[in-house]
């Protein structure tokens, strides 16, 4: 087992912490988006796009070795495994890992705790992986998190206890569903090897099989709209489960195999089932445009320009989205200076960490978020319900607006050295005469213009990643 072990963490290592560019599993931007029609969804979106910063949790079997989501049991070139195990056993040792995750230390009040330290507002939930591991108690499989030596336990039902701690603390709740799962026998039927991500068998010619596929992955999402309170976002992900004729360029792009059938879901159907529970819900279904891509989701990455329609960029606090032993995390500048660059560009931040196999979040993620959260607890005034404005961005500040463009916000993101005595710009020049309140301290601040830049002096000042400005503008 140690041996096992340490391979599935070379495996993790290997991938963990690649670049975008290697990796054929990020999901890029597009420059396609369908608003909603229907007033229910468009007021829920509404309502998200004021929140602006999320958290996700990958937390599965992936967990208990320690590696990068449940990838290593897809078989693509650029998934790297201990080639002294052959690739059957290495999957059924992967399903194995279920004997074994007892997370007895779970408490998802902790985590709630973290992410509203943080400043975060809304959550996004792993209710299942593409390796079909429920982490809620579905009716449609034995594979569960409350099937295993985890099943005593009073909070067996891992997905109700989380969403009722986040929903407790006042979030948006986003359940993450994986549209294929490679666990069922209708997705990746034993009949055949399973030679990369996509289902193993023509659609075309076992056409029954596949709608027993169909009727499971809609009896599961039933479940989480039914069964686990109100739900704000259902999160799917697998964009390769979609109607081929959906297949375009961008799809063409990621280089994945695209089979010669459809692998439709039936959106539509889940849709009407999902809005009859949950009216307004708003639903991601990542990369294939139209009406049920409410948002786009960018991953890893910022989009070059400012975006007009809703979006979020999803991205890890580490180099994993799971829990992974001794993963490398960005400073909070770092994500603060996202965060503040995402705003200003019209998107929100979906930062991801995984809690360990013992169910606690690991100590320097919980540290890291309360660091975030020193900033935005002074200067989310900057942040949280605002939108963008025309000129967004001018060296290292940033701009953001009220909702009712009477309040202007200027964001200087420092770097991690020292502050400096002034700090100017080019561009939403305050109106003659206002106030320009520095948002940490809530005083103001003496300014001038000169030769069309605005000049803010700097008082002394705690250390802090950037310093966000409130004024009146022209």
């Amino acid at each position: 087992m140690k041996k096992l072990i340490f391979s599935f963490y070379l495996f993790s290592l290997s991938i963990a912490f690649s670049s975008a560019q290697e990796r054929n599993d990020i999901v890029k931007q597009s420059a396609t988006y369908e608003w909603p029609k229907d007033p229910l969804v468009k007021e829920k979106l509404e309502q998200w796009q004021d929140k602006k910063f999320g958290m996700i949790i990958h937390w599965g079997l992936y967990a208990v070795p320690g590696i990068i989501e449940s990838w290593s049991i897809c078989s693509e070139d650029w998934i790297e495994r201990d080639s002294t195990i052959a690739y059957e056993e290495y999957k059924k040792r992967y399903w194995d890992f279920s004997k074994k995750f007892n997370p007895t230390k779970f408490n998802p009040e902790k985590w709630s705790a973290a992410g509203k330290a943080a400043g975060m507002k809304y959550l996004v939930f792993t209710t299942k992986h593409h390796d079909g591991f429920a982490m809620f108690d579905t009716k449609q499989s034995d594979f569960s998190i409350a099937k295993g030596p985890f099943a005593n336990n009073p909070k067996a039902d891992v997905a109700k206890y989380v969403f009722d701690a986040f929903r407790k603390d006042g979030f948006m709740i986003g359940a993450y569903f994986s549209k294929p799962d490679w666990h069922s026998q209708y997705y990746w039927w034993q009949k055949y090897a399973t030679a990369d991500r996509n289902n193993n068998y023509d659609i075309k010619k076992y056409p029954w099989r596949w709608n027993k596929f169909k009727d499971f992955t809609y009896n599961q999402i039933g479940e989480l709209m039914n069964n686990y309170g109100s739900v704000d976002i259902l999160w799917l992900d697998g964009g390769w489960v979609r109607p081929l004729e959906t297949v375009n360029e961008e799809v063409l792009s990621w280089g994945a195999n695209i089979p010669k059938w459809s692998q439709d879901i039936d959106m539509p159907k889940i849709a009407a089932m999902a809005r009859k529970a949950q009216p307004g819900l708003l639903m991601v279904d990542r990369t294939v445009h139209g009406p049920y891509e409410n948002y786009q989701t960018p991953e890893q990455r910022i989009p070059e320009k400012q975006l007009d329609y809703p979006w979020e960029s999803c991205m890890t606090l580490g180099g994993a989205w799971g829990f992974v032993p001794n993963d490398q995390y960005k400073s909070s500048t770092e994500v603060v200076h996202k965060l503040v660059e995402i705003v200003a560009k019209g998107g929100s931040l979906l930062l991801g960490a995984g809690p360990k196999p013992d169910g606690t979040l690991p100590d320097d993620v919980t540290k890291q978020l309360n660091e975030i959260g020193k900033w935005t607890s002074k200067n989310g005034k900057a942040i949280y319900g605002t939108r963008i404005t025309k000129d967004y961005h001018d060296r290292q500040t940033w701009f953001t607006q009220s909702k009712d463009s009477k309040k202007r916000f200027a964001i200087h993101c420092l770097p991690e050295q020292a502050i400096p005595d002034m700090v100017k710009w080019k561009g939403n020049a305050p109106k003659k005469g206002t106030e320009i309140i520095l948002l940490s301290t809530g005083n103001k601040v003496k300014w001038k213009s000169v030769d069309g830049e605005t000049c803010v002096s700097i008082p002394k000042v705690d250390r802090t990643a950037a310093l966000a400005f409130e004024f009146t503008a022209q």
